[in-house]
C-alpha cells in the first residue's frame, strides 16, 4: 500500500509541478513605455530582486486615491497586490488571519494590517477596514491551497462571497476578483467553485467589478528547478504525436500590476481579463530544455504516458465510490488537478491578453542563481529548502 501511494503521489505530484497550481497604460503586449528589460541576473540576493522589480513597476502608476483592502493578502500573489498598491499610493488595508505572521512580511511595509477571517461574516462585518466609508475597492486574492472539494466551496466561493457582501455592506463601488484562466474550461471542483463566486458577482448590481484570469504562475512551473540542477532528468507527460501541455506563465510582480490596473481603468469595469505573461507559448519540452540550458546540464528528458494518469485515478474513484471515502475523493480529485495541468494549455494568444515585462526565462535564470523559497505545493522535489 505504501508503494502504491508513492506512485500516486509521484504521478499527481508530476502533473501538478508540470502545469500551475490553482497575474497606466492601455492593456497590451507592449512593455509599459521606459520599463527595463532584465537579463540574466548576477549576485544578488532575492531582497535586492524584490527590489528591482519593485523598480521596474513604477512605470505604471495609475491611482485613483481610493482606499483598497485586499483579502487574501498573506498568498503569493496577495502579497505582491499589497505592495504594488501602496507603490501607487492607494491607502492599502491588508485583511490577514494572523497578524504577527504579517507583521514580518517586508511587502507589506506602508500598508495597514487589519485581522478578520475570511470565513466567518460576523468576524468582516467586526473589521475596521469593512466599516462603511472605509473602503472603496476590494481586492480578493483567496484561494484554496488543495483544490478538493470542501476546501474549494470554503474559500473559493463562500469566503470570497463573505468578502463581497461585506464590500457591498460597507458602500464600496469596485470589487477585483484574481481568479484563474483555467476556469473558461471546467472540470474540476476549484473550478466550479471559483466559476460560481464568479456568477454571484456578476449578477449583483452594488458593486462593479473585475475579474481577472491569469494563465499561470512562475512559481506554479518552476518546480524542478533543483531536478534539473541535480542532473535528475526533467518529468514531462507524453501526450502522443511529441504534444505536451503549453503555457504563458506571468510574473507575480506583472500580474500584480495588472490587478492594479483595473481599480482605475474604465475600460475594466465589469469586464473579464484573460492573462499571460510576455512569453509564447512554451511547451513543457521546451521548458525542461530552457531549465537544462540556464542550469548547464545535459538534456535529460522524461516522457510518461497520459494514460498512467486515468489507470491511478479511476482506481482511486473506484474505491472512493466502493467504499464512500472522503478521502480517497480527494485524492482521485488531486489526480484529476494534475491530469487537467498535464493535457490543458494555458495559453493566452491575444495581444490584449499578453502582459508583463519578466519572461519565463529571465525568472529561470534569477532562481538558478539565487534559488527559490521552498514551498510544498511547487517546489516539490527540492534539496534545499529556504526559509
Amino acid at each position: 500500500m505504501r508503494s502504491f501511494r508513492g506512485v500516486v503521489g509521484f504521478l499527481v505530484t508530476c502533473g501538478c509541478v508540470l502545469g500551475v497550481a490553482h497575474g497606466l497604460l492601455p492593456r497590451t503586449a507592449r512593455r509599459p513605455a521606459g520599463a527595463l528589460r532584465r537579463g540574466p541576473v548576477g549576485g544578488r540576493g532575492v531582497v535586492a530582486m524584490e527590489a528591482m522589480e519593485a523598480m521596474e513597476a513604477t512605470t505604471t502608476s495609475s491611482c485613483t486615491g481610493e482606499k483598497v483592502v485586499i483579502v487574501g493578502a498573506t498568498g503569493y500573489i496577495g502579497k505582491s497586490v499589497v505592495r504594488e498598491s501602496v507603490r501607487r499610493g492607494y491607502p492599502t488595508v491588508a485583511v490577514v488571519r494572523d497578524a504577527e505572521r504579517a507583521a514580518s512580511e517586508p511587502k507589506f511595509q506602508g500598508s495597514t494590517v487589519q485581522v478578520a477571517d475570511v470565513c466567518d461574516p460576523s468576524s468582516l462585518a467586526k473589521c475596521p477596514a469593512f466599516q462603511p466609508g472605509q473602503v472603496d475597492v476590494v481586492v480578493s486574492c483567496l484561494a484554496s491551497r488543495s483544490g478538493i472539494k470542501k476546501d474549494s466551496y470554503a474559500i473559493d466561493y463562500q469566503a470570497t462571497l463573505n468578502c463581497m457582501e461585506a464590500a457591498r455592506a460597507a458602500g464600496a463601488r469596485h470589487f477585483v476578483l484574481l481568479s484563474a484562466y483555467c476556469v473558461a474550461k471546467p472540470w474540476l471542483q476549484f473550478q466550479f467553485a471559483k466559476l460560481k463566486f464568479e456568477e454571484s458577482l456578476q449578477a449583483q448590481t452594488d458593486l462593479t467589478y473585475s475579474i481577472v484570469r491569469p494563465t499561470a504562475f512562475f512559481k506554479s512551473v518552476s518546480g524542478q528547478l533543483e531536478v534539473v540542477q541535480s542532473g535528475a532528468p526533467f518529468v514531462y507527460f507524453d501526450l502522443g504525436g511529441g504534444k505536451t501541455a503549453t503555457c504563458n506563465p506571468i510574473s507575480e510582480a506583472d500580474l500584480a500590476m495588472a490587478v492594479m490596473d483595473t481599480v482605475a481603468d474604465p475600460a475594466m469595469k465589469n469586464k473579464i481579463w484573460n492573462l499571460g505573461g510576455p512569453d509564447d507559448g512554451l511547451s513543457m519540452v521546451q521548458q525542461g530544455k530552457m531549465l537544462a540550458d540556464i542550469t548547464s546540464q545535459p538534456e535529460r528528458l522524461l516522457g510518461v504516458p497520459i494514460g498512467l494518469f486515468d489507470v491511478i485515478i479511476n482506481g482511486l474513484q473506484w474505491v472512493a465510490d466502493t467504499f464512500q471515502s472522503e478521502k480517497f475523493e480527494n485524492a482521485a480529485e488531486l489526480g484529476r488537478i494534475g491530469k487537467y495541468y498535464a493535457v490543458e494549455d494555458m495559453l493566452t494568444t491575444e495581444p490584449s491578453e499578453r502582459y508583463g515585462t519578466t519572461t519565463l526565462r529571465e525568472h529561470y535564470e534569477r532562481i538558478a542563481k539565487e534559488g527559490q523559497e521552498y514551498d510544498p505545493y511547487t517546489t516539490m522535489f527540492a534539496g534545499n529548502k529556504k526559509a
